[in-house]
């Protein structure tokens, strides 16, 4: 974790500034390991903190410019309730100012400096194209780990870092092992693979993208969709199933409306499970005929959702705040719930302002994209990076339905496409400008003709 530091700032000496934040955040995500080093009055140091503050320290001391140029803008307002209300959920809980400030700095080296720093690096369309292609080859360094671990069991963690951080059992899936490297869980590699194999398909689709390295991107989409397979992720291959089938979609159909119905599907399935408006009951039925294992995971999630969304709305404005003060405790105050999806967790803590805080930071950039560029011309080369980008935001989301993994890629896109609809006005005005100046140029330098003097009657030159 510390070593981490100094490389990321041997990356911002040696590399442009972008592509240091592209590879110092992937690098991390990809390869540093799980688990946390307590700080005193710090946030406990993670592989996402550790990059978050690696990469502040590099553009402060290699790149400031940027960061004096960063305007605030009301695009960022969700992201700062995000950050901002964990300390209105400590104080209306008596937990005091010094709790809600603890919890703001974790937030903002978990979110908001992901955030902040993919607003000031990656809003232009260019910038965006290289941050998916990242993503992509982050996708294609991680299918050779996969593959080793699909045929050995996941040991790679534990071979280099010297410990096992899941529970093995969780690993056997479809009569065999689903890899899980150096993540969290085998769920979040499925996640990190499908979203490297649907960036594939769109730049491919687009035209954005046709090699890599003299290698055809169809050869690429073909080997990243063969490991997403092998990661034997039911609830990721629906999501690559589905996105891929809007990106088809998108093509021959043109309108927005698929895209907003999506953009719509979460604060429905939210609103809908809050008010105990759906029990979750029709999707178990239909996971029971294909899995009555998984079924049964399943309507236990729901179950524990319902418990916990009772508790959430004794106080639903800022919620319990943190030290599991939201879950359920029995009479010897044993924790009886389980917690595994991003949008109760964050209802419990942080009430519906952290929740719909959360909702937003996620949705708006989708919006936001839309209005700068309409969908009709999502699959055109110069913007075929960015569109794909807006759909991982929505893929993410979903997956926050059923699971809680902070990815901070994610937010970096978010950030990014945010920062673009800022920006774009600027980029089209100085390009018209630039414009201006060339055609007035040109006419500057246009020959004058020769003067001749007419030599006709004057009745055929009047008219």
């Amino acid at each position: 974790m510390y070593g981490w530091i100094a490389v990321v700032l041997a990356l911002f000496s040696a590399l442009p500034a972008r592509r240091a934040v592209i590879i110092s955040f992937i690098g991390a995500w990809l390869f540093l390991p799980q688990g946390a080093i307590a700080l005193q009055g710090l946030p406990d140091l993670t592989r996402i903190t550790v990059t978050s503050f690696s990469v502040l320290l590099g553009v402060l001391l290699f790149d400031a410019g940027r960061l004096v140029q960063y305007r605030p803008s009301w695009v960022d307002l969700p992201m700062v309730i995000w950050c901002a209300c964990p300390l209105a959920s400590s104080i209306t809980n008596g937990l005091g100012a010094y709790d809600g400030f603890s919890t703001i700095l974790q937030r903002l080296a978990t979110w908001g400096a992901p955030y902040l720093i993919g607003r000031m690096y990656f809003n232009t369309l260019p910038a965006l194209r290289e941050l998916a292609v990242g993503i992509l080859i982050g996708g294609l360094i991680y299918v050779p780990l996969c593959l080793i671990e699909v045929r050995l069991s996941p040991q790679l963690h534990r071979w280099v870092y010297g410990q096992r951080h899941f529970d093995f059992s969780q690993t056997y899936r479809w009569g065999g092992y689903r890899p899980t490297v150096f993540m969290q869980h085998g769920l979040m590699v499925a996640l990190w693979m499908i979203s490297a194999t649907l960036i594939a398909a769109w730049l491919w689709m687009s035209g954005s993208l046709k090699r890599l390295q003299n290698v055809p991107i169809s050869a690429l989409f073909g080997a990243l969709l063969i490991t997403s397979i092998l990661c034997k992720s039911a609830g990721a291959l629906m999501l690559l199933l589905g996105s891929l089938g809007v990106l088809f979609a998108t093509r021959y159909v043109r309108t927005p409306a698929l895209i907003l119905l999506l953009v719509m599907a979460p604060p429905l399935y939210v609103t809908a499970r809050a008010r105990g408006l759906w029990d979750g009951q029709r999707l178990v039925e239909l996971a029971a005929r294909v899995n009555e294992k998984r079924a049964a995971s399943l309507e236990g999630r729901f179950e524990n959702e319902t418990m916990l969304v009772e508790k959430a709305f004794d106080k639903p404005l800022f919620g319990w705040g943190t030290w599991g003060r939201w879950r359920i405790r029995d009479d010897m105050d044993r924790d009886i719930t389980t917690a595994d999806s991003l949008w109760i967790i964050s209802l419990g803590q942080t009430g519906l302002v952290g929740l719909s805080s959360l909702l937003a930071v996620l949705l708006l950039p989708v919006l936001l994209l839309m209005r700068r560029v309409p969908v009709r011309h999502w699959l055109q080369p110069a913007t075929g990076a960015a569109a794909v980008l807006a759909v991982l935001l929505l893929v993410y989301l979903f997956d926050s339905l059923l699971n809680a993994m902070v990815n901070p890629i994610f937010v970096l896109a978010a950030g990014g496409i945010s920062g673009f609809y800022i920006i774009a006005p600027q980029l089209r005005a100085r390009a018209e400008a630039r414009l201006r100046r060339r055609d007035e140029t040109a006419q500057a330098e246009e020959p004058v003709p020769a003067m001749v003097p007419w030599t006709g009657p004057l009745s055929s030159w009047r008219s």
